[in-house]
């Protein structure tokens, strides 16, 4: 049964917070000289923390760091850091710098800006300082946002950084409204932050935006992505360019930023937690990039009371000596910073009750098992399955489920699980277990209060089965990753993503499949082809050279059938990993028959294949095909993907197989 998809820019998806670091298109006329040291742990050698309120800004200085804020607006304008007069790009305007953005009804951008200031807390330790805005339907209907606002910004003793949260709210008589994307921005100085990180091996020197004018690059196949011709840096000419290359998923989304060689100086965006976070733990979506963003949506209708949490992030700088590897010093220290923010989790200096402290949430423990008797007569241990606790939902929903909180965790080799710092509230189980296809939910809600523990005992997920494996291809883990993914063609070699593991990121992986299968489409014969050669990663439509007359694709799979049950019943368990604007249809052993077998219908909007991914939204069918649609001998199963309306019309396919009748 198809799991429930809606639409999505990115394929997967709902509101949510992401974090990036973007590059101002504007040359900085205010850089400064600024010495170096060695980073260091100065602890408690550091002065109070002081502010500053004035008309015009807020000001938090910790003697590490210097935060200047907008008054009332709420726009960060100015963060002072080891000489650095400014680190955000000073040539852009006061709303363009550091600040917090919502995308909503027909693509309207609300920079949230705020109209009151308050100091929640002012001590010796910290400054805590609210920004907030209440939505009045007189002066903001069709102008603003629906919502209420209240921006958070905490500087600490010892730590130079900024933590930042907001908290949004919307009352049961405010208008309907479909928001896109919630995000926190940052412009830094372009000629001085060149280098990005995002993991230990998608790192290097970046092209500045300028580069990306139509004077020096070409657009490629969509505007986030273009071919630099003629960049300010020579090094960069004939490398692409494409803010989806950066991309990760949220069990991996918690450390990215920009190093600037000059000065020695990191800038981090740092996130302890992803509870905020929607989608489950796959889900891809941006990190830093140069360039503008866009993502997912979820609708909210009147009537419909609202309120969330987003975030802490912490914004985390850091500075190395001049005889360090400047790169890899920084680096390391901002890994070991995550850590050390990761360990503090929940945090017990926030001062708003909609983030609870550790003493205020509760856990849920046990143990997760696999009863499939085709795989094994015994109760197989679930190891290193996702299980996470979301709000109550059907099968599969937290995938879609865009306005709660969701907490995950990966079992141990045994199945056993723990889901620690869960907020007060009332949940489902979910879960899905490598190797195994389809999605476990347990039938309880589940109610956490503070401090309480609850366990679950002994969890038994019955995998979708209806008879004996006759073939399969590919491995259940609800990813393309594991078929054939070709060498990109090397006009397009983006060298962020050389590594094994980012190897699907690299821009124009699609066109490939016309390349190698020029005369024909896939054809996989069982027990004699490989799914890692032979399995193209993604079905694809077959570009004839004229991007408005785009090819429907037919994949083959050919199989022998030594015994065949007439009277029985079969299935096909077809996994797909992703689908955008897809029809997958079905036949046996005649590609001419009108009516397909089985038809998906239009399903998905993922877009994974344009936006570099190896999956979307999972979707499982489980296919009851009568006996006597096989023969004796030689069988085909023609898969079609029918629709040819856009060039990125594809799907994923996670795996297929083929079930004899029950016995």
């Amino acid at each position: 049964m198809e799991k429930v998809a809606h639409r999505s820019h990115l394929g997967q998806l709902f509101l949510w917070l992401l974090m990036i670091v973007e590059l101002s298109l504007f040359y900085s006329a205010c850089s400064a000289e600024i010495p170096v040291r060695k980073i260091l742990n100065l602890g408690d050698c550091n002065p109070h923390v002081r502010l500053q309120k004035s008309h015009h800004n807020v000001v938090i200085d910790n003697g590490l760091i210097e935060v200047t804020i907008e008054n009332p607006s709420g726009h960060v304008t100015g963060i002072k850091y080891m000489g650095m007069d400014n680190v955000l790009e000073c040539g852009n305007p006061n709303s363009n710098r550091g600040y917090w953005d919502f995308v909503w009804d027909n693509s309207t951008f609300d920079k949230m800006e705020t109209k009151h200031v308050k100091v929640i807390a002012h001590t010796d330790e910290l400054v805590e300082i609210s920004f907030t805005k209440n939505w009045d339907f007189r002066t903001d209907h069709g102008k603003t946002v629906p919502l209420n606002i209240d921006k958070r910004f905490i500087v600490r003793r010892g730590v130079p950084g900024v933590y930042m949260y907001g908290i949004f709210e919307r009352q049961e008589d405010f208008p309907d409204a479909q928001m896109y994307q919630l995000r926190i921005v940052f412009k830094l100085k372009e000629d001085k932050f060149r280098f990005m990180a995002i993991s230990d091996t998608r790192q290097g020197v970046m092209p500045r935006g300028e580069d990306r004018d139509n004077t020096r690059s070409q657009t490629l196949a969509f505007k986030e992505a273009v071919l630099m011709t003629n960049p300010s840096n020579p090094q960069f000419r004939g490398e692409v360019d494409d803010k989806y290359q950066y991309s990760c998923e949220n069990k991996d989304n918690k450390l990215h930023g920009w190093i600037s060689d000059d000065d020695a100086v990191g800038f981090w965006i740092i996130t302890p937690s992803n509870e905020f976070r929607t989608g489950g733990p796959h889900k891809q979506d941006l990190t830093s990039h140069v360039g503008p963003i866009a993502i997912s949506d979820v609708t909210y209708k009147k009537g419909e009371a609202w309120r969330k949490a987003f975030g802490p992030v912490l914004i985390y700088l850091n500075s190395a000596s001049s005889d360090d590897d400047c790169r890899k010093t920084l680096w390391n220290d901002a890994k070991r910073q995550l850590s050390e923010e990761i360990e503090s989790w929940p945090y017990n200096f926030t001062r708003s009750e909609d983030l609870p402290h550790a003493g205020d949430r509760g856990e849920v423990c046990g143990q997760l098992l696999v009863r499939d008797r085709c795989v094994d007569e015994e109760l197989m241990q679930a190891q290193s399955a996702f299980v996470g606790l979301a709000v109550p939902g059907n099968v599969g929903s937290w995938q879609t489920e865009g306005k709660g909180y969701q907490f995950w965790t990966e079992t141990d080799y045994t199945g056993r699980f723990n889901i620690k710092n869960v907020r007060p509230g009332e949940y489902n189980l979910y879960a899905w277990v490598h190797g195994f296809i389809g999605d476990y939910k347990l039938d309880l809600n589940i109610t956490i209060q503070p401090g309480n523990k609850v366990n679950l005992g002994t969890l038994i997920y019955d995998p979708p089965r209806n008879g004996h494996t006759l073939w399969e291809i590919g491995i259940p883990d609800r990813t393309a990753a594991e078929f054939f993914i070709p060498e990109p063609d090397p006009t397009f070699v983006n060298p962020l993503c050389l590594d094994a593991a980012d190897k699907f990121r690299q821009y124009g992986l699609w066109d490939r499949y016309s390349d190698i299968y020029r005369h024909g489409d896939v054809v996989y014969t069982v027990g004699v082809s490989d799914y890692s050669r032979d399995w193209f990663f993604a079905h694809v439509l077959r570009n004839t050279g004229n991007i408005t007359d785009l090819s429907t694709t037919t994949w083959q799979i050919k199989y022998n059938l030594q015994d065949v049950n007439e009277k029985g019943n079969y299935t096909l368990q077809l996994a797909l990993a992703a689908a955008s604007y897809a029809e997958l249809q079905i036949r046996f052993n005649n590609l001419d028959a009108i009516q397909p077998c089985f038809t998906t219908t239009r399903i998905g909007y993922d877009n994974a294949v344009a936006r570099h991914g190896i999956h979307g939204l999972y979707r499982l069918y489980s296919i009851n095909i009568p006996g006597n649609r096989f023969i004796r001998g030689n069988n085909t199963i023609f898969l079609t993907q029918s629709r040819s309306h856009a060039l990125f019309d594809a799907v994923m396919y996670d795996y297929i197989r083929l079930e004899g009748p029950a016995v």
